[in-house]
């Protein structure tokens, strides 16, 4: 390989000439003023596919969790999430910078809760010794699980629990393509259980910017004005949206090749010296551990040496993320390369 392969995650992924003619000719106004018809097609667009009332295009997927996070909380009160959680882990503190607001943590299975393992977690609403428990943040596919997705069986039963107790369930779904894809769900199916959701352009669809939090009516004209305060409001960013209305029409149902190919690549991994465990290979994601630091840090070695990016989870383990950049001639020559550490 003359250049580097770029395997440290689906965010590397650059516009196809496609793409950018799609959004060079982008009808494009003040999205402030909610005068952009592209960003307001996306929107709608979003709205149908989910079922749901609105949506508010956001620069980041960060952004568009900490708005809901807000919308959905006040000061004082506690989230429950899985312990793997973006919103938790990666997100620069923003559940208490934001909103004021603790995590209390579930230890699921690779980032997924279980209804019996929230309701456990739940405070009582009379206990004024204890936080308020006012949402629970399901993540689908999880991160720091290796890409896995959640059985909408588990995820209608978790509804089923916040339902009882009366408050909200948010979806971080910044990678919700690649779940809809793994398990032939529906966006509508998901829209029916979460109150709000949050989607993701700029990973397996190929957008350069760009997620969008989906909801009712009531918490769009909440999340209009969150957005505004976090500095998100944008202009004619109909060129960005232009991009991910590009990437649903025609990006969407390539996501099975990023799981191919990760499939194929946790395949030959697991017969690398040293890689003890791969956490089970759904979708684009490969996570992968060794018996020591010492082989890790040889495995890492021979990728650079190869010219092949990947990413450092901790001490022992290490994240591959196939996309839509990483093509057939790469895939060959890493596999090839992957051999050769036997």
């Amino acid at each position: 390989m003359k250049t580097f392969v770029n395997l440290i995650s689906d965010t590397v992924t650059k516009p196809d000439n496609e793409m950018i003619d799609y959004m060079l000719n982008a009808e494009v106004g003040d999205d402030v003023f909610k005068e952009d018809p592209t960003v307001n097609k996306l929107e709608l667009m979003l709205c149908g596919l989910f079922g749901k009332e609105s949506a508010l295009y956001f620069p980041s997927g960060t952004m568009a969790n900490q708005t809901a996070i807000k919308i959905h909380t006040q000061p004082g009160d506690q989230l429950i999430c899985d312990h793997f959680s973006h919103i938790f882990n990666y997100e620069g503190g923003g559940v208490s910078f934001n909103s004021g607001v603790s995590c209390s943590l579930i230890e699921g299975d690779r980032g997924r809760i279980k209804a019996e393992q929230v309701e456990k977690k739940i405070n009582p609403s009379d206990f004024y010794h204890s936080p308020r428990t006012s949402l629970v943040s399901i993540e689908n596919t999880t991160n720091k699980g290796g890409g896995a997705c959640y059985d909408i069986r588990e995820l209608k039963k978790i509804n089923k629990v916040c339902n009882k107790y009366g408050f909200p369930i948010h979806l971080d779904g910044a990678r919700l393509w690649n779940a809809m894809v793994a398990t032939d769900s529906k966006p509508s199916d998901y829209g029916k259980l979460f109150d709000t959701i949050s989607v993701c352009f700029s990973k397996g669809l190929g957008a350069p910017v760009g997620s969008a939090l989906i909801c009712s009516k009531n918490n769009y004209e909440k999340a209009l004005r969150i957005r505004k305060i976090l500095g998100g409001g944008m202009r004619q960013s109909g060129y960005l949206a232009a991009a991910a209305i590009y990437g649903i029409e025609n990006n969407w149902e390539k996501l099975k090749e990023d799981h191919r190919k990760a499939k194929e690549l946790s395949k030959i991994l697991i017969k690398v010296r040293g890689v003890k465990y791969i956490y089970p290979v759904e979708t684009n994601i490969i996570i992968f551990e060794f018996e020591n630091e010492d082989l890790k840090n040889h495995f890492i070695k021979n990728m650079n040496n190869s010219k092949i990016k990947i990413i450092s989870m901790d001490k022992q383990k290490l994240r591959m993320v196939t996309h839509r950049d990483y093509n057939e001639e790469q895939h060959e020559y890493v596999l090839e390369s992957l051999k050769k550490l036997w």
